[in-house]
C-alpha cells in the first residue's frame, strides 16, 4: 500500500462559508486511514465520498484520464479547493497513478483519436525519412493498446479496455463510479482485473454503488452518512440490503410504487 493516512492539516482555511469549506462533509473531515490495498467508498449521492475521492487523486497528483488533467479540470475546482487543505501520509512510490471518473471515458477517448490521427498525418509528412518509423512506432503502440479506431467500441467496452491498458503493477488509482457504463458481467469482468492488480502490488480507492464491486475479498468498505465516514460490512451495506431484497421480491417493490401489475399481467389501462 502506498497511501495509508489522508488528514486536515492545522492551517487556517481563508473563508469557511465559502465552497467547498461550507459543505458538512468536508467541515467535519479530519482523518481517515487506508487499511486494504481497495478500499470503497459507499453511500447515497451527496453524502461526499466523490468530494474526498477527487480531493484524494489532486493531492496525490494522479494523471487525470479524462479530457483535461486534475489541475486543470474546471470540474475539479472544488477538490483542488479540498486537496490543498489535506495532507497525505505515502510510503514507496508508485509505478503510476490516475483518476477516472466514469464520464471521462468519452474525453479521453476522444483525445486518443485526436493524438493517433495527428500522429499518422505527422508520419505521412516525414514518409522515406529515419524519423517516420519511430512516429509511426508511436501511433502503432497506441493502436496496440487502445485498437486502431478508439471510438469504434461501446462506451463500456472502452471503458475496460481503457483500465487493461494503464492499469501496471504497482500503482495507486483513484475510480469514481466505474461500474457506471458497464453491464453486470462487464462488472464482473472489472472485478476481476482489480483483483489480478491487487496481486502485483496494486492499490485502488473507489467511490462506488455497486454491490459486485463491493464483494471483492479483502476490500476495506467505508459509509459515508451524516458527514461521517465509518467502517462498514459488506452485509450492512444499503445498496446490498436493497438489491438482494428487490431481487428476491420485486412484486413487493413494485406494488409499494404502485407499479405492479394486475393477476392477468397487464397494468390496469386505466391508469395510463
Amino acid at each position: 500500500m502506498f497511501l495509508r493516512e489522508v488528514r486536515r492539516n492545522d492551517e487556517p482555511v481563508a473563508n469557511e462559508d465559502a465552497f467547498p469549506w461550507s459543505l458538512p462533509f468536508v467541515r467535519a473531515f479530519e482523518r481517515l486511514q487506508l487499511r486494504a490495498p481497495v478500499t470503497f467508498f459507499v453511500g447515497e449521492n451527496g453524502s461526499g465520498k466523490s468530494t474526498l475521492l477527487e480531493a484524494l487523486a489532486v493531492a496525490a497528483d494522479a494523471a487525470a484520464l479524462g479530457g483535461k488533467e486534475v489541475r486543470d479540470d474546471p470540474t475539479l475546482g472544488a477538490a483542488r479547493e479540498f486537496a490543498s487543505g489535506l495532507i497525505l501520509s505515502r510510503v514507496g512510490r508508485p509505478r503510476a497513478r490516475f483518476f477516472l471518473r466514469a464520464e471521462d471515458v468519452f474525453g479521453y477517448t476522444k483525445r486518443l483519436a485526436r493524438e493517433m490521427g495527428d500522429l499518422g498525418e505527422t508520419a505521412r509528412g516525414f514518409a522515406g525519412t529515419r524519423a517516420y518509423g519511430y512516429i509511426a512506432a508511436q501511433r502503432g503502440a497506441l493502436s496496440g493498446r487502445y485498437g486502431d479506431d478508439p471510438d469504434a467500441r461501446s462506451h463500456g467496452e472502452t471503458f475496460l479496455a481503457l483500465l487493461q491498458a494503464r492499469i501496471v503493477p504497482k500503482g495507486l488509482y483513484f475510480l469514481d463510479e466505474p461500474e457506471t457504463p458497464l453491464s453486470p458481467a462487464r462488472v464482473l469482468a472489472l472485478l476481476a482485473i482489480l483483483a489480478d492488480a491487487v496481486t502485483r502490488g496494486s492499490q485502488f480507492v473507489i467511490a462506488t454503488h455497486s454491490p459486485i464491486l463491493m464483494a471483492l475479498p479483502g476490500a476495506d468498505i467505508r459509509l459515508f452518512a451524516g458527514g461521517t465516514i465509518t467502517p462498514v460490512a459488506y452485509e450492512d451495506v444499503e445498496a446490498v440490503r436493497l438489491t438482494r431484497d428487490f431481487l428476491n421480491a420485486p412484486q413487493r417493490y413494485l406494488r409499494g410504487l404502485g407499479l405492479a401489475p394486475n393477476g392477468d399481467g397487464d397494468r390496469d389501462r386505466s391508469d395510463w
